[in-house]
């Protein structure tokens, strides 16, 4: 996004036409950000050309992940649900990775009839549900195992999933243990060892931390893995005092790991492909002055952006047009719906707003329109794919009738 004459643009088009055109609110995305992330993404790791599994978690319009195989990435899907959406976009089988820790015999049958490239599996009882379905079907799964490092990933306790009390991954023993019981089954191939240690993550060193973590565990289990998947959760700048992820030392650490073990890399990135593709605009329906501060009550809401309530995150908020006269009040920007998490940010020094202005809520391209629901029977909004100065709806925004 950026300013022309005080009129805030994406790529070629003016938000404020965007917000009278289509409503709000409204999630647009930027193409050419798109196809900079995965370019950048793929320069990152050159030297060894990883096989890239988009997380389809962090967003699941199917406009997008066709829009994304395009550049040849592939999928990681953690439901048979986001499966389908893959498969639907045109993802080859062969480049489907399943994660999660609770994945149903249905699910898991449903996989196995895909062909998908693995199942990471994340517990000894699911290995024996994937060996069982394989048995009956005759059929050898290729699999791997998700390995829980016990490495802190300096991120949000909510999104942390490679410490010991996480639910995600087995501890070294397990892992040992599970290894020997796919050595002896003959209808399992393990083929990967899995790893992911959290999101927003912006520092290299959890990442060193964790393959030599994984390094030691394939030193002593002497297995030949022929992928060894190491997840995703590189972060993004949700603001301008954030450091960025260096993935110089991280392609640095895993040349060295790769130096001793002849293995394929697989990625499985999110965030960092479509996080700040995305923008979010709003129009104030009130503004109420409590005294100490001023409420700016939006017509986005929690159930459009779920982040700051669940996470306590925080995302800037652009006006559409600049004005350049500064309030002395403190803005405190919330949504409609009847929760006091209903809140998306607190700030001092904002310019003066008035009631049915335009806002927009940036880098909620992940975790955003996938997280959203219908709480208080609240309709999803639309979603716009912007190309330059092209506009493609690639979602409707839903009606009550829909809901009702």
């Amino acid at each position: 996004m950026r300013y022309n004459k005080k009129k805030l643009f994406i790529e070629g088009v003016s938000v404020q036409n965007i917000a009278s055109k289509f409503g709000t609110p409204t999630y647009c995305y930027s193409y050419s950000k798109l196809k900079e992330n995965i370019i950048n993404f793929k320069k990152n790791f050159k030297s060894f050309s990883p096989l890239i599994c988009f997380s389809v978690k962090s967003n699941t319009n199917v406009n997008l992940i066709r829009e994304i195989k395009k550049f040849g990435l592939g999928a990681d899907v953690v439901s048979k649900g986001e499966l389908m959406m893959a498969l639907k976009a045109g993802i080859n089988p062969s480049k489907i990775v399943f994660s999660g820790v609770g994945k149903t015999s249905e699910e898991i049958n449903f996989a196995i009839e895909k062909r998908i490239l693995l199942i990471n599996a994340e517990s000894e009882s699911e290995i024996q549900v994937i060996e069982k379905i394989a048995r009956r079907k005759n059929k050898i799964v290729q699999i791997g195992i998700r390995l829980n490092p016990n490495t802190d990933a300096k991120t949000l306790k909510q999104i942390s999933t490679g410490k010991s009390e996480n639910k995600f991954g087995v501890n070294s023993k397990e892992f040992f243990k599970l290894v020997n019981f796919c050595k002896n089954s003959k209808n399992i191939d393990l083929q990967c060892l899995s790893v992911h240690i959290g999101s927003q993550i912006l520092d290299h060193k959890p990442y060193e931390k964790m393959l030599k973590a994984v390094s030691n565990i394939i030193s002593k289990t002497k297995h030949k893995f022929k992928f060894v998947d190491l997840g995703g959760g590189m972060g993004i700048a949700y603001n301008d005092k954030i450091k960025q992820l260096n993935y110089k030392r991280y392609n640095l650490a895993i040349n060295n790991f790769l130096k001793k073990f002849n293995t394929k890399i697989i990625f499985e990135p999110g965030r960092s492909i479509i996080g700040n593709t995305g923008s979010l605009i709003s129009k104030i329906i009130y503004i109420k002055d409590s005294g100490a501060k001023k409420f700016i009550i939006l017509d986005a809401a929690m159930n459009d952006l779920m982040r700051p309530a669940l996470y306590g995150a925080v995302h800037k908020i652009l006006p559409v047009r600049k004005s350049g006269n500064i309030s002395k009040n403190i803005y405190e920007f919330v949504g409609p719906i009847c929760e006091s998490t209903d809140k998306f940010v607190t700030l001092k020094k904002y310019q003066k707003l008035r009631e049915k202005d335009f806002l927009a809520i940036c880098d909620v391209g992940a975790y955003g329109m996938s997280l959203s629901s219908n709480y208080n029977l609240r309709p999803k909004a639309v979603e716009l794919l912007i190309n330059g100065r092209r506009i493609k709806k690639i979602k409707n925004r839903q009606k009550h009738t829909d809901l009702i």
